[in-house]
């Protein structure tokens, strides 16, 4: 196997992932079970599949700008209403299903809501079967709605415990390394916006974190170049 095929997620830890299938694990399973007692539902849970790898954003990369609450929610949500959108007015299936997940990245882009599980939520709407097609645009409430917003919740009470930053905000550089990097080269966020312009990719960390990181970086430099171990 060449690197090219190993997993690459900066900054995890085994007891990171290890917090992360916790808290998926307690978040998926409450959310259907609260979300089917809340809605009166007669089955034992109420959940639906994209769900799933919205959970995989909130609890194994909290930081991410995708797995943010806004998106959990309004990336789910709005995507539903697309889905359903498309579905009642294009009548061929595979035309509908690529149309619903374009529209789907269009709205969430436009909304900055764009978060990966919601493609998954605007073909549930189009493929989903009679069942889903009968809920017509209360699909996007219940079961979506309900689903996003108990989970984001789960979300942040789960990492106020696990000691995570949720919704994320960039933590403040430290006096030392304010001290450390004074004066130096190290580069704005008006030059980290340039970069980024060069590379022309799109990187799934907040350019706030980006600089963070590079502070960071410059102060571990100016301690080596010192000596300090």
């Amino acid at each position: 196997m060449t690197l090219g095929f190993l997993p690459i997620l900066a900054g995890a830890t085994l007891r990171d992932r290890l917090v992360a299938c916790l808290g998926a694990l307690v978040a998926i399973s409450l959310t259907g079970v609260i979300a089917a007692k809340a809605v009166g539902a007669a089955a034992a849970l109420l959940i639906v599949a994209p769900m799933g790898a919205s959970a995989v954003l909130v609890f194994a990369v909290p930081a991410s700008p995708l797995a943010q609450p806004w998106s959990v929610i309004g990336g789910n949500v709005i995507s539903a209403l697309v889905g359903v959108c498309v579905a009642q007015v294009v009548p061929i299936p595979a035309l509908a299903a690529g149309m619903a997940v374009a529209g789907a990245i269009l709205a969430m882009s436009l909304s900055r809501s764009l978060h990966p599980p919601g493609g998954a939520t605007a073909l549930m709407a189009v493929i989903g079967g009679p069942q889903i097609a009968a809920l017509g645009f209360g699909f996007a409430l219940v079961p979506v709605g309900v689903n996003a917003m108990i989970l984001a919740g789960i979300g942040y009470l789960f990492h106020r415990l696990s000691g995570h930053s949720y919704p994320h905000v960039a933590a403040v550089p430290g006096a030392a390394v304010a001290a450390a990097t004074a004066g130096g080269t190290m580069p704005h966020r008006e030059d980290i916006d340039r970069a980024l312009a060069d590379l022309g990719e799109t990187f799934d960390v907040s350019r706030e974190d980006l600089d963070l990181l590079l502070q960071r970086a410059e102060f571990h430099a100016a301690e080596r170049v010192r000596g300090v171990p």
